[in-house]
């Protein structure tokens, strides 16, 4: 879905630090996204000739201690940035389950590999997700429309029935914030792909993650409740462009192509007219080399 907002030109930013599955870890983000700050040189930890940070991705780590802290530290001023000018927050809860990490206490983001000796395994409660996401949404969140959704996805490490339970505590607890704050909603994707799209032909290759046709159908779903009539429509004439600068013709030279790009060309200008602010950039270089 983030790269389906970002297809149509809305200015998002996807998981900074890495996609996070628990709620705790996502509630941490969020609080150091809010305050900018910088991942510590002494919390990182080294392994497998790599130094990495239980916050980040794997994708972070890196066999440089200062080079890993620097590319970490880019991704706080990132999700920073967009946390303070964001409208609009979507928040995905994947599972309940949390790894803490024995000797910190703390609840870790991503176990990169490390022996699960040194982690307790915890299921977090219907009332633990819902007091530390209602201090964020009273004070961070504040003021910003928050979207709740609970992966589809399931956790098949956690085992079917553990999964279950997993994803029935998140669900409940979201229920509790909707109810409690004006600015919170729920999006059904869990629903939609549990209960509607139930058929396999709706699952990728390895029956866990939803195929190509399911993301559409979803994101379908989520356009319909989330954008007003002129946003789809805007929408529409943003995707007929796109699809236009990836058309291959038959004879680039030729006139009636280089009246389809000045055409393209016009339909930007017109857009942009009314919406500025959306970035063109690589269409118009695409239309621009044929004239």
């Amino acid at each position: 879905i983030a790269f389906k907002l970002r297809d149509a030109k809305f200015n998002i930013i996807s998981s900074p630090t890495g996609i996070l599955f628990n709620p705790e870890s996502i509630a941490s983000a969020i609080e150091r996204f809010a305050t900018n700050t910088p991942p510590e040189i002494n919390e990182l930890q080294y392994s497998n000739e790599k130094w990495f940070s239980y916050d980040f991705h794997s994708s972070f780590s890196s066999t440089d201690r200062h080079a890993a802290v620097s590319t970490m530290q880019s991704a706080i001023n990132q999700g920073s940035e967009a946390l303070k000018n964001s409208e609009v927050v979507i928040i995905t809860f994947g599972s309940a389950w949390v790894y803490r990490h024995k000797a910190s206490g703390k609840v870790v983001a991503n176990c990169h590999k490390q022996p699960q000796s040194i982690f307790q395994r915890e299921l977090l409660s219907t009332h633990q997700i819902v007091e530390r996401w209602s201090k964020l949404l009273e004070s961070t969140l504040r003021g910003k429309q928050v979207i709740f959704t609970v992966s589809p996805i399931r956790h098949l490490s956690d085992g079917l029935e553990q999964n279950s339970l997993s994803k029935s505590i998140l669900r409940v607890a979201i229920a509790e914030l909707v109810e409690r704050f004006d600015n919170a909603s729920y999006f059904p994707s869990f629903e939609i792909m549990n209960d509607v799209l139930r058929d396999y032909r709706f699952y990728a290759e390895d029956m866990l993650h939803p195929s190509s046709v399911a993301v559409e159908y979803i994101w379908q779903r989520f356009s319909e409740v989330a954008f007003s009539q002129p946003t789809l429509e805007l929408i529409e004439s943003i995707a007929k462009i796109s699809q236009a600068a990836t058309h291959r013709p038959f004879n680039p030279s030729s006139s009636a192509y280089h009246d389809f790009c000045r055409k393209q060309l016009a339909e930007i200008e017109k857009i942009n007219g009314n919406q500025p602010t959306i970035d063109f950039s690589e269409e118009k270089a695409i239309f621009l080399v044929h004239l």
